[in-house]
């Protein structure tokens, strides 16, 4: 899990959230609204459903974000994070504490240092394959 997370608001516009992706070299933003997970937010939601449907640089997040995300709790075993990914075709969970507050985000690549290959295998395969 990154604890390192980088992190959008509602009210942040698209293009200040496309800067900073593109600055940090990411591609995946938990949106908070004060310590809450309110939704996530990723470059290809805002070329798909900001600029695709002719959203302006200026429109906020909140526009674009998913909202409900699925998301791990801090304590839960590994398995229940790659499940998750596996059921839901996740590639990145927020992390929340048992007060539910994000405290970080796991990725595929992160577990997959962590849990036999063959489990990491079956998790991509299962993210991968089409709707």
């Amino acid at each position: 899990m990154s604890r390192d997370i980088h992190i959008a608001q509602p009210t942040d516009t698209l293009e200040a959230v496309a800067a900073r992706m593109k600055a940090g070299d990411f591609g995946f933003a938990p949106v908070v609204e004060g310590d809450r997970l309110v939704g996530t937010v990723t470059d290809r939601d805002i070329a798909i459903r900001g600029v695709g449907e002719g959203r302006p640089p200026q429109a906020a997040v909140a526009e674009v974000m998913s909202r409900g995300a699925t998301t791990v709790l801090d304590s839960d075993d590994l398995r229940v994070a790659l499940d998750l990914m596996a059921d839901g075709r996740i590639r990145r969970l927020p992390v929340l504490d048992k007060h539910d507050r994000l405290v970080g985000v796991v990725s595929l690549g992160d577990l997959s240092t962590r849990v036999k290959e063959k489990s990491a295998g079956e998790t991509l395969e299962s993210i991968s394959r089409p709707h």
